[in-house]
């Protein structure tokens, strides 16, 4: 379960950091930057942290909607769109998002604690990788939650526009009704063409 191990480590504005969506064949990769006053943040909301993967998409809509919520929350949200994962590598593009997200936060933090095994270029702070974050620290494992349900929200807008695909359903991901949809109509300007096997169905 998440803590503020890591948070405690640092002095001032210490910010967590994740994103979603790397691996659906359509739509944007999200980021989300969050940073939390730790003497101000309740138990109860804490409680309901922690990486999204592990959460009901009703405990997650639950959490996101405590987040924003909270007076004791700074939320920062970024992304990057299928053109340019397509331009750049989707790696690069979620650096981008990431990046963006702290741009939003309207602050400037001191330190960052960054999901994964890498730190993107240009964050305006130091900042430590952290290894499955999501399930070790909250400020990480609340970023990871307003990512996942952003972009969900995101690819329900969108599918909307493009109801053969499903995207309400898959998130973009190669689902059998995303996969036959492809097949059948071919691409929208959301898809990934420089993802597999997006480009052998073409």
């Amino acid at each position: 379960m998440p803590s503020f191990r890591f948070e405690s480590q640092y002095e001032g504005l210490v910010v967590g950091i994740d994103e979603a969506g790397r691996g659906p064949l359509a739509g944007p990769v999200v980021a989300a930057a969050v940073i939390i006053d730790r003497t101000r943040a309740k138990r109860r909301l804490l409680s309901m942290l922690n990486d999204s993967k592990q959460l009901t998409p009703e405990e997650r809509e639950r959490a996101y909607g405590a987040l924003r919520d909270s007076d004791a929350i700074t939320i920062g949200v970024g992304a990057a769109s299928a053109r340019v994962i397509d331009r750049v590598n989707v790696l690069q593009a979620n650096f981008q998002a990431m990046v963006r997200a702290v741009r939003a936060l309207g602050a400037v933090p001191t330190f960052a604690l960054v999901d994964g095994d890498r730190l993107p270029r240009h964050l305006p702070c130091p900042g430590l990788a952290v290894v499955k974050g999501d399930s070790k620290v909250y400020s990480i494992a609340a970023a990871s939650i307003v990512a996942k349900v952003t972009r969900d929200r995101i690819m329900v807008l969108l599918g909307q526009r493009y109801p053969d695909y499903c995207w309400h359903q898959n998130a973009g991901y190669g689902t059998e009704i995303h996969l036959e949809a492809i097949g059948r109509l071919g691409a929208t300007p959301h898809h990934r063409m420089s993802f597999s096997p997006f480009n052998r169905l073409l």
